[in-house]
């Protein structure tokens, strides 16, 4: 048995430091105190994201949650959703809450479409959490909700802490460029078992990158055997119906018919 983190891989073969209880090793740190440690942390975070999504539906908001690696394109995503959006249905509100360790880059390229952000830098954070979304949305509170609107939350680019942490959202969307490699739902399975939806992006690099779609695919549903699955470009445009429709079918319970045009 390894010493280390008291799993039973043989010596001189791979090491699994997620194989106890907690499903991860800290120092100093026996399992069953990271586990109620994660569960005193998770449970004060989980009845802020109850509030919040109540808030959410009180003032008909559809809240998504982007999920990510760094580099996966999520921002370029919101800035083509948000241009195509304000031409098909422009009287639907939106917004975006853009989370970030550091800079407003983000933030500042949303506002640069005229859609109002709020940026949340979270330091040494490797997540947004449900508190950091209900002080964002107070901020965004004046333009949204009542008629129905739409609120997109661009999570810190991260594949693993995101996925535990509820901010009270519809639905968490786990998006995945075709540059990273195929195996990601496998490598990060949390992730992708927590999303409801996995957005394969870049798709115009298919034919200058080794990445195998449908294996791609078969792994998301080894995680996730219910996940739905949308292939898109936002360089070219392809998929982008597909992507604004699957935001307004799964979200008219909550919008509606709010600012209806060619995309309702």
């Amino acid at each position: 048995m390894c010493v280390v983190c008291g799993c039973s891989t043989p010596a001189g073969t791979d090491l699994d430091f997620g194989a106890n209880a907690a499903r991860v090793s800290v120092p100093g740190m026996s399992a069953e105190r990271a586990i109620r440690l994660e569960a005193d942390v998770l449970g004060a975070n989980d009845r802020v994201a109850r509030a919040n999504r109540a808030h959410f539906e009180a003032h008909r908001v559809a809240a998504y949650n982007l999920v990510s690696s760094p580099g996966s394109g999520k921002t370029t995503l919101l800035v083509a959703t948000i241009q195509a959006l304000q031409r098909e249905r422009p009287a639907l509100p939106l917004a975006v809450i853009e989370g970030d360790q550091q800079t407003s880059n983000d933030a500042d390229r949303i506002r640069a479409c005229g859609a109002p952000a709020v940026q949340v830098n979270t330091g040494k954070g490797c997540h947004l959490d449900a508190p950091m979304v209900a002080a964002a949305f107070e901020r965004l509170h004046d333009g949204l909700g009542g008629t129905g609107s739409l609120l997109l939350i661009e999570n810190v680019g991260n594949l693993v802490c995101p996925a535990m942490w509820d901010l009270g959202e519809r639905a968490k969307v786990a998006i995945l460029s075709v540059t990273e490699g195929e195996d990601k739902p496998l490598k990060y399975p949390d992730m992708f078992a927590a999303a409801r939806l996995m957005v394969l992006t870049k798709t115009d690099l298919l034919p200058h990158v080794d990445f195998d779609v449908a294996k791609c695919i078969d792994y998301a549903r080894r995680v996730n055997p219910s996940i739905e699955v949308l292939l898109l470009s936002s360089k070219t445009g392809q998929g982008m119906d597909a992507w604004l429709e699957w935001l307004q079918d799964d979200g008219r319970a909550v919008i509606g018919q709010a600012g209806a045009g060619a995309c309702a």
